[in-house]
């Protein structure tokens, strides 16, 4: 997708954030937390106003247009939070994790900062592009919705459960719009018009008459599911405190970062538990029986949550914010990254079979109508 007009507008409004930051960050005001929040909401409220006053008939055409655009300002903040607090640079958002946010300072919220500042700040860009360009952007935005309602899912009762619910501040509570936004961009995301396919009906119906057996792909990847569920189910019954021998090597030996008092970890795995699990499950139906429409849609929703939540989990294991003990020990590494990236990349392979050849997954074409002879 050619995008680089828009991208270049909102990346110049989204860069602005580097010499607010840093001016903030002097400011004496902002060493209280009703400051940051106060400075935080009129700065969204002024960052709104300029949005719509240089790009008004672009938000005429999509109101997501000036969501995009935001959210791209809030993911440069993100990204400078995570590189200053591992030391990349300094002097831009101390005043934010001191007294907004602190919790942002665990190694998962680092890894959740990292993430928004670059995966979704490209996404922000393509995105707004297509808009710009009146183009569709379906995809990239159904992967976005899933990446971004995964983060709230694990962050937010991660903070309220977790050994940081004592530091909870009232900039807790713009946390609100990051919420209700996402439900409403999703219903504008699902309810745009798909893109076109070039498949026939001939091809619709040769391929939907095709046994398991001679679809291959479509095996391995039923295969593959069938594991990965597994895999869920167990994580989810170790952070349960499931009594069997299994679940206690696992825990200590493999991912002791799922006993981590921040309860991230432990929120993510009953997450992947009750709705990643169901998903694989229904899947693999979508595999094996034809006309499964609903299916590459929802591929690439989870496809981008689990690649948050992988990338997050992954990170968060290893990182040095994460105390000694609960990180991975070194002698299982490989078992460890070897899993999770599977876990990780299995999905995205998923969304991309459906998209690749969506034959399969269409609805039936109805059968030709009958004639009758008229008898004279």
């Amino acid at each position: 997708m050619d995008v680089p007009p828009l991208a270049g507008k909102i990346a110049v409004l989204s860069l602005g954030a580097l010499p607010l930051s840093y001016a903030l960050n002097h400011l004496s005001a902002l060493s209280y937390s009703l400051g940051v929040v106060l400075m935080s909401a009129l700065i969204l409220g002024l960052l709104f106003l300029a949005i719509y006053s240089l790009s008004r008939s672009d938000i005429y055409y999509d109101p997501l247009y000036a969501v995009f655009a935001v959210f791209a300002f809030t993911s440069v903040v993100d990204l400078l939070i995570a590189l200053q607090e591992d030391g990349y640079v300094g002097g831009f958002m101390e005043f934010y994790t001191k007294e907004g946010e602190p919790y942002l300072r665990t190694a998962h919220g680092l890894f959740i900062c990292y993430w928004d500042g670059i995966v979704h700040y490209l996404l922000y860009l393509a995105m707004a592009g297509a808009i710009r360009k009146r183009k569709r952007y379906r995809n990239f935005g159904l992967y976005w919705l899933g990446s971004f309602v995964m983060s709230l899912l694990v962050f937010l009762p991660g903070n309220i459960l977790g050994k940081y619910s004592s530091e909870i501040r009232p900039t807790f509570f713009l946390t609100i719009p990051y919420v209700l936004v996402p439900c409403w961009a999703g219903l504008r995301v699902f309810n745009q018009t798909q893109a076109s396919t070039c498949c026939t009906p001939n091809m619709v119906q040769e391929e939907q008459r095709k046994s398991l057996l001679w679809r291959p792909i479509d095996l391995a990847l039923i295969i593959y599911l069938t594991f990965a569920a597994f895999f869920t189910l167990f994580r989810g019954l170790v952070v349960l405190d499931c009594p069997m021998d299994a679940c206690f090597v696992y825990i200590y030996q493999y991912e002791p970062y799922l006993r981590d008092p921040v309860a991230y970890p432990k929120v993510q795995m009953l997450v992947n538990m009750f709705y990643v699990l169901p998903f694989y499950g229904l899947a693999i139906y979508g595999l094996i029986f034809p006309g499964c429409s609903w299916l590459p849609d929802w591929t690439l929703v989870f496809a981008g949550a689990i690649g948050q939540a992988q990338f997050s989990h992954m990170g968060a294991s290893m990182h040095l914010r994460t105390p000694f003990t609960y990180r991975v020990p070194e002698d299982n590494w490989a078992c460890f990254f070897t899993c999770n990236l599977l876990y990780a990349l299995g999905p995205h392979l998923l969304a991309f079979r459906c998209l690749w050849r969506p034959a399969f997954f269409l609805h039936p074409p109805p059968g030709p109508p009958a004639h009758h002879e008229k008898q004279h």
